[in-house]
């Protein structure tokens, strides 16, 4: 005959089968997981700066992976990220739309957006929100002085920008016996366009650098003709043109210089992209040669940046880290920091580890990142890196040089062929 088992021997039973299978490897019902951690991305990976976005997005997603490769969040029981992707379009409006459905998502912190206008609309909703934001790329220094509580940026000022451009060129000019350059100035009219080109001007006259600016020139961003702003340029025979670019402007502009035959002693832009994109150097190829770029960069000597470019062009072939991509991993890896250190995802928490970062790090040129009371990162730096034989160097500062600088041009554009 069988016989009843009681309710307590049946209890001692399972918690002995349970016991087993644990011990076997197998999942139990019981065993809790860890949470998951919702953070975005919002970049422009369509549009008129695609090639950018694309490259962000992708440095953005490399240190969400690589985070979790890495065990996770360890202070929240190894709890994984999960990165919602977002794009801008380079749309002011659809910057906002996309913050907005990513936070309905359950994002708890983003990041981005490369353009600064886009910035300003995420920051000012983050704002309203309560959300946690970390420029990953944006420059402008009217973001962080607006007040805003959520906001953090790692990249450079604008500010920082032209001081460091100003270094690089007192060096330049120092050691080259040059007395004056007369230069012109290009900039794109979007907010980080006109930042960048009116602020670099204000400094020249604020410290009285002998640098005469003989004319100002702005245009469209996305614009597809230069030939009209090329001769106003050629007019005024500047020795060196200081253009802010985008990489399609930036073509554009080579070839018209080419075309138009306007000679130059150096093409020297005070900080932006457009110059040292691959595609780029893969297009305008001898064309690209001698131009000089202040930018935050990688710094060539780092730990970090071997190993994490290593990576990057093995997952990306015929890609590299670069400003962008590579500001938009830092992003990522100053967000997680600030994750393991708040032990929580509630706004506040993540804005108080923000605040106290101190975040080491030898990927970009640049010391630990660490926000000042704007949420401004005071250790962003920049260098100055130039295009030789079709490949980009650091030339400045000369602890970070790859190669001397060249300057000025040994050849003109039309000299070099098309």
């Amino acid at each position: 005959m069988r016989r009843k088992m009681s309710r307590r021997a049946f209890l001692k039973y399972s918690a002995a089968i349970g016991a087993t299978t644990a011990m076997a490897g197998v999942p139990t019902l019981l065993r809790a997981q860890a949470p998951e951690i919702k953070i975005a991305s919002i970049q422009p990976v369509t549009g008129v700066i695609s090639d950018i976005g694309i490259s962000m997005r992708r440095g953005n997603q490399m240190a969400v992976d690589d985070i979790n490769a890495k065990g996770g969040i360890k202070s929240m029981g190894g709890a994984k990220l999960r990165l919602l992707l977002g794009d801008s379009e380079a749309k002011e409006d659809v910057a906002r739309s996309e913050a907005e459905r990513v936070i309905k998502d359950g994002a708890v912190c983003l990041v981005g957006p490369f353009l600064s206008g886009n910035a300003m609309t995420i920051a000012t909703l983050c704002e309203q929100r309560g959300v946690p934001f970390v420029m990953d790329v944006a420059a402008a220094d009217d973001i962080t002085r607006k007040g805003f509580k959520y906001t953090f940026r790692v990249f450079p000022t604008t500010t920082k920008f032209a001081d460091s451009m100003l270094f690089y060129m007192d060096k330049i000019m120092k050691e080259k016996n040059i007395s004056k350059i007369r230069g012109v100035v290009t900039n794109t009219g979007d907010l980080f366009g006109r930042v960048q080109g009116a602020t670099f001007i204000k400094a020249l006259k604020d410290k009285k650098f002998p640098i005469e600016v003989l004319g100002h020139i702005e245009y469209p961003l996305g614009i597809q003709d230069l030939s009209a702003e090329i001769s106003k340029i050629k007019a005024l025979k500047p020795d060196v043109l200081f253009p802010v670019a985008r990489p399609g402007d930036a073509k554009l502009m080579i070839r018209e210089l080419y075309k138009q035959r306007v000679e130059l002693q150096g093409i020297i832009s005070p900080g932006s992209p457009g110059w040292y994109e691959p595609e780029f150097i893969r297009d305008m190829k001898v064309l690209a040669d001698y131009v000089m770029d202040n930018v935050p960069w990688y710094n060539p000597i780092g730990k970090m940046y071997k190993e994490v470019n290593a990576a990057f062009a093995k997952k990306y072939p015929g890609k590299y880290i670069d400003t962008n991509s590579g500001y938009a991993y830092l992003g990522v890896l100053v967000i997680a920091d600030a994750l393991e250190r708040a032990k929580s995802t509630k706004p506040d928490d993540i804005v108080a580890a923000l605040k106290k970062t101190y975040f080491k790090q030898d990927l970009m040129v640049g010391l630990a990142v660490a926000f000042d009371e704007r949420g401004d990162n005071i250790n962003a730096d920049t260098a100055m890196i130039q295009i030789i034989n079709q490949s980009i160097k650091v030339v400045l500062p000369e602890k970070a040089a790859e190669a001397k600088y060249i300057h000025p041009m040994p050849k003109q554009l039309w000299e070099r062929g098309a």
